[in-house]
C-alpha cells in the first residue's frame, strides 16, 4: 500500500529559483534547482521560442507543423543580468525572466507590457499516463480581445471562452460545440492597440481558457508533452498573422479551375447520374468545374477501387466529363477494409504499415466498409507507398483531385468515436500513443495523398481537400468545415469559420453550401451562395438523407441568384487568384475580419459578420430569413456600393437596403478590381481582354493583378504576370501608373476599363505621354475605354 501522499498527488509543481544560464548562439537555457530547464530561442527580432522540460534534459526536438523550408533570422540580441531577473533584447521587444520563479514578461521596445506570466509555467505529474499535464497561465490585460484556433463555431472574439483541441468527428455540431474537426492552438491577442500571437506547438489534447475560468487570466494546457510555445509580436495583426503563416508553411499556387464552383453529394451514383447532375449545370448555364464523387463510387467502400455496377469505364467518364469542362474529384477515407482478397489491404498488411494497439495486434474499427485496419500515415515508409497509391487513380483514370475524409481519425461505434489511446504511432522515428498522434494523424494522411497527387498529376498542380488538419496541413491541403446543419445559425457559423480559418493560416477553406445535414429552404441555399461564393473554397455539400440540394432544387428565383452570383465568382476570378498569390508568397490571409483590416476601431473589436475579401471588397451577408436589408459597419475609408456606385464615408454603423438577390457588398475607394468574362469553367473561353473596374478616389490606392498559365509550374520559372496598379486621383485628373514583372505572356492585348465615379467629364486623354483622339475610345459614352495593355501611364484630364 502507498501511503505516501506526495507521491500518490503532488499537485501543481513550479519552476524555483534559477541556479545557472548560458547561452548559446541565438539560445538562452535557464536552469533551476529543481531540474526546470527552460530554452528561450530567438527566431527572428518579434518571434521567440520558449521550451520548458521538467526532467533535466529536453527530449528530441521534432514538430509535424514547422515549415522547415522557411528560413528565420533577427538583426539584435542582447543578453544582459540584472539583480532580480535576466534581460534578453531584441530589436522589436525584450524578454525578462525572473531569477526566483522563471516567470516571463515580455515588452515592446519602448518598455510597454505585451505579455506576462501571472502563475507562469506549472504542471503536474500524471502517474497514469507516464508524463506531465503543461500549463500556462497569462495576466490578461484590460479591454484585451483573442481571435484564431482555426474552426471554433462560436463568436469571432473569443473573449470570456474555453476551448477544446481533439480532432472529433462532429456531426451536425451547433455553435459553441467543442471540439470540431481542426486543430489550430494559435491565438492572436490584442490590446492598447497592440497585438501579439502565440503558437502552443503540442500535439496532446490541449485547451484554452481566455478568461473563462478566472477573469483576468488566460491559459493553456496540454495533457501530455512539453510545454513549447511561439511568442509572435506586432504590433499589427498583420505582422502575427503573417509571421505564424511563415512560421507554419504557405501553400502552393493552386490551379485556378479549384477556384471555381464545385457540386458534391453523399453520393452521385451511378455514372448516368453524374452526368444528369453536370448536364443540368451546363443546360442552366450555372458555371461550375468539379463534380465529386462520394464513397459510392468504390467497390464496397474499398479505397482505391471502382464499383463495377456504378461506374464500368471510370476512364472513359472522367475524360468525357473533362471534355465539358467537368473535374472529377474522389473521396479516399484512412480505413482499410480487412479483406484477403482486396490487394491494398494485402500490400499493407505484408509491409506492417497498419496502426497496432499497444500489445501487438492491429488497430481495428468500423468505418463504412466494415471492419478495417488504418495505416500509420506518421511512417515516412507508409506515406511513401500511400502516394504511390494514387497512380491509377490520378496518371490513368485522370482524377483531378482527392478528398481525405474521416480522418480524425473517426471510427464508428466506440466511445469518442476514435482509435484508443494506447494505439502506437511511428511519429516519424518518435515512437508514441494515440494521445500524442491523434490530432495530427489527419494532416499526415493529406500529407501523404498530397503527395501521391502531386507525383502524379505532374505537370499539372495537385489539389487535395481534408477534414482534419492541425497547424501546419495547409502547406498540403485545402479544407472544409465538415458535417454542418441548413440552418440559419449555421449560415452564421460558417461565415465565423471562414474568418476564423483564415487568419489562423488555413486561408484555403470553405462550407458545406447549404448544409450538409437536412435540407435548407430555397432562401436558406440563395443567402448562403451569396456568402459562398466569398470563400476561398466553393462548394455545394449534402448528405443526401434529407432531399436533392442542386441549385434547381429550389426554383426558378433561386436558379437566377445562383447563377448571378456564380458568375459573379468567375468574373472575379483574376481578384481572388491574386488573393491567393499574396496568400502564398507573402502569407497574407485571404479574408480579413474588420478588427484585422482597422485594429485600431474598438468598434471592429466584435464584428462578426462583415469581412474584406482580399484587399479591397467588403462582404456583409444577410444571416436572417425574410431580410431585405440590414445594420452593418462600414470600417475606415470611403465605400462604393458595390450596387448602386454610391460612395459611403466608413467607421460608421449603417442601414443598407437589399434585394432577396443582393446582399451588402462594397469596393474601397481607388482600387481597380480585374474581371474576366462569365465562363462556364475555367479554360472554356480564350481571355480577349481583362476588365479593369476603376473606382475613383481622391487621393491614391494600389491594386496588383497576378496572373499565369492557370495551372502547371512555369510561374516557379518567372512565367507569369504581376501587374501594380498606382492610381492617383485628383480634382480634375486621374492617373494610373502600371508597374509589370514577369515573361508571361496573356492571351489578351487590351484592357477594358470601367471608371466609376470619377466627378469630371474627359475632356484629354493620355497614354504614355501621347494624347489618344477621344472619338476612338468612345469614353463618355459608357464611361469605358479599352487601351493596349502595356501602357506605363494614363492621364485622364477634365
Amino acid at each position: 500500500m502507498i501511503t505516501n501522499t506526495e507521491l500518490e498527488y503532488k499537485g501543481d509543481q513550479f519552476p524555483s529559483q534559477i541556479v545557472s544560464f548560458e547561452q548559446d548562439v541565438d539560445s538562452i537555457y535557464f536552469h533551476t534547482d529543481n531540474n526546470v530547464i527552460l530554452k528561450i530561442t530567438i527566431l527572428r527580432d518579434s518571434l521567440i521560442r520558449f521550451r520548458y522540460t521538467t526532467k533535466g534534459y529536453f527530449s528530441n526536438d521534432f514538430s509535424y507543423a514547422i515549415d522547415k523550408t522557411q528560413s528565420h533570422g533577427y538583426n539584435q540580441l542582447e543578453v544582459t543580468e540584472e539583480s532580480e531577473f535576466y534581460q534578453i533584447k531584441t530589436s522589436k521587444v525584450f524578454c525578462r525572466v525572473q531569477k526566483k520563479d522563471l516567470k516571463i514578461s515580455i515588452y515592446d521596445i519602448d518598455g510597454f507590457p505585451i505579455l506576462e506570466d501571472e502563475l507562469g509555467f506549472h504542471w503536474e505529474e500524471c502517474y497514469e499516463h507516464g508524463g506531465n499535464i503543461v500549463k500556462m497561465s497569462k495576466v490578461s490585460k484590460d479591454g484585451e480581445s483573442f481571435y484564431g484556433l482555426g474552426d471554433k463555431p462560436t463568436h469571432l472574439n473569443l473573449k470570456g471562452k474555453r476551448v477544446e483541441n481533439w480532432a472529433t468527428d462532429q456531426y451536425a455540431f451547433h455553435k459553441d460545440q467543442e471540439p470540431l474537426y481542426k486543430v489550430v492552438p494559435f491565438y492572436i491577442g490584442l490590446h492598447h492597440h497592440k497585438a501579439y500571437g502565440i503558437f502552443f506547438d503540442n500535439t496532446f489534447r490541449t485547451f484554452f481558457d481566455f478568461c473563462h475560468e478566472r477573469r483576468n487570466v488566460t491559459s493553456y494546457w496540454a495533457e501530455g508533452g512539453e510545454m513549447n510555445y511561439y511568442f509572435f509580436y506586432g504590433p499589427k495583426m498583420s505582422d502575427v498573422v503573417v509571421n505564424y503563416t511563415h512560421l507554419t508553411g504557405k501553400p502552393e499556387l493552386p490551379p485556378m479551375w479549384t477556384l471555381g464552383y464545385h457540386q458534391c453529394k453523399w453520393s452521385y451514383y451511378p455514372e448516368s447520374k453524374v452526368k444528369e447532375i453536370t448536364g443540368k449545370f451546363r443546360e442552366l448555364r450555372i458555371p461550375c468545374d468539379a463534380i465529386y464523387l462520394d464513397i459510392d463510387y468504390m467497390e464496397g467502400f474499398r479505397c482505391f477501387t471502382w464499383s463495377k455496377e456504378y461506374f464500368p469505364e471510370p476512364k472513359r467518364m472522367v475524360a468525357e466529363l473533362a471534355k465539358d469542362g467537368f473535374k472529377t474529384v474522389v473521396i479516399i477515407d484512412p480505413g482499410i477494409k480487412i479483406d484477403k482478397d482486396y490487394w491494398v489491404y494485402q500490400e499493407a498488411l505484408k509491409n506492417d504499415y497498419f496502426c497496432k494497439r499497444a500489445d501487438g495486434p492491429f488497430m481495428k474499427g468500423k468505418v463504412w466498409p466494415g471492419e478495417c485496419n488504418f495505416p500509420d500515415y506518421t511512417n515516412p515508409e507508409v506515406r511513401e507507398w500511400w502516394a504511390g497509391l494514387f497512380k491509377e487513380l490520378i496518371s490513368e483514370i485522370g482524377v483531378k483531385g482527392v478528398w481525405n475524409d474521416m480522418n480524425e481519425p473517426a471510427v464508428m461505434d466506440v466511445p469518442g468515436k476514435t482509435f484508443p489511446n494506447d494505439v502506437r504511432h511511428d511519429y516519424d522515428g518518435n515512437p508514441c500513443s494515440h494521445r500524442k498522434a491523434h490530432n495530427i494523424y489527419g494532416t499526415q494522411m493529406a500529407r501523404a495523398t498530397y503527395e501521391g497527387v502531386k507525383r502524379f498529376a505532374y505537370p499539372k498542380r495537385p489539389f487535395i481537400i481534408t477534414r482534419s488538419a492541425y497547424s501546419g496541413a495547409q502547406r498540403y491541403t485545402s479544407s472544409w468545415t465538415g458535417d454542418n446543419v441548413a440552418s440559419w445559425e449555421h449560415l452564421w457559423i460558417a461565415n465565423i469559420q471562414m474568418q476564423r480559418m483564415s487568419m489562423s493560416g488555413m486561408g484555403f477553406t470553405g462550407s458545406d453550401i447549404g448544409g450538409f445535414a437536412e435540407q435548407p429552404s430555397g432562401e436558406l441555399y440563395a443567402r448562403w451562395i451569396q456568402l459562398g461564393v466569398f470563400h476561398p473554397f466553393c462548394r455545394t455539400h449534402s448528405s443526401g438523407d434529407h432531399g436533392e440540394q442542386e441549385p434547381w432544387s429550389f426554383g426558378e428565383e433561386v436558379i437566377d441568384i445562383t447563377r448571378k452570383f456564380v458568375e459573379l465568382r468567375y468574373q472575379l476570378l483574376p481578384y481572388l487568384y491574386t488573393m491567393f498569390w499574396q496568400y502564398v508568397n507573402e502569407g497574407v490571409p485571404m479574408l480579413k475580419p474588420l478588427v484585422y483590416f482597422d485594429q485600431d476601431d474598438f468598434h471592429t473589436h466584435y464584428r462578426t459578420d462583415e469581412f474584406i475579401f482580399g484587399n479591397q471588397i467588403l462582404v456583409c451577408p444577410i444571416l436572417e430569413p425574410n431580410a431585405l436589408g440590414r445594420r452593418m459597419y462600414l470600417p475606415k475609408g470611403n465605400w462604393y456600393n458595390f450596387w448602386t456606385n454610391e460612395v459611403i464615408e466608413g467607421k460608421k454603423e449603417l442601414w443598407v437596403n437589399t434585394q432577396f438577390d443582393e446582399i451588402p457588398i462594397f469596393i474601397k475607394e481607388g482600387a481597380i478590381i480585374p474581371k474576366y468574362p462569365v465562363q462556364q469553367y475555367v479554360g472554356e473561353k480564350q481571355i480577349e481582354e481583362l476588365i479593369l473596374d476603376v473606382y475613383y478616389k481622391l487621393g491614391k490606392e494600389k491594386s496588383t493583378v497576378y496572373e499565369d498559365a492557370q495551372d502547371g509550374y512555369d510561374y516557379n520559372k518567372g512565367r507569369f504576370s504581376l501587374r501594380t496598379f498606382n492610381l492617383n486621383g485628383k480634382e480634375k485628373e486621374l492617373i494610373i501608373q502600371q508597374h509589370q514583372e514577369g515573361t508571361f505572356e496573356t492571351t489578351y492585348t487590351k484592357f477594358k476599363i470601367n471608371l466609376k465615379g470619377l466627378p469630371f467629364k474627359v475632356k484629354k486623354v493620355e497614354v504614355d505621354n501621347e494624347k489618344i483622339a477621344l472619338d476612338k475610345l468612345h469614353l463618355n459614352g459608357d464611361n469605358s475605354l479599352v487601351i493596349d495593355k502595356d501602357f506605363t501611364e494614363l492621364h485622364l484630364i477634365g
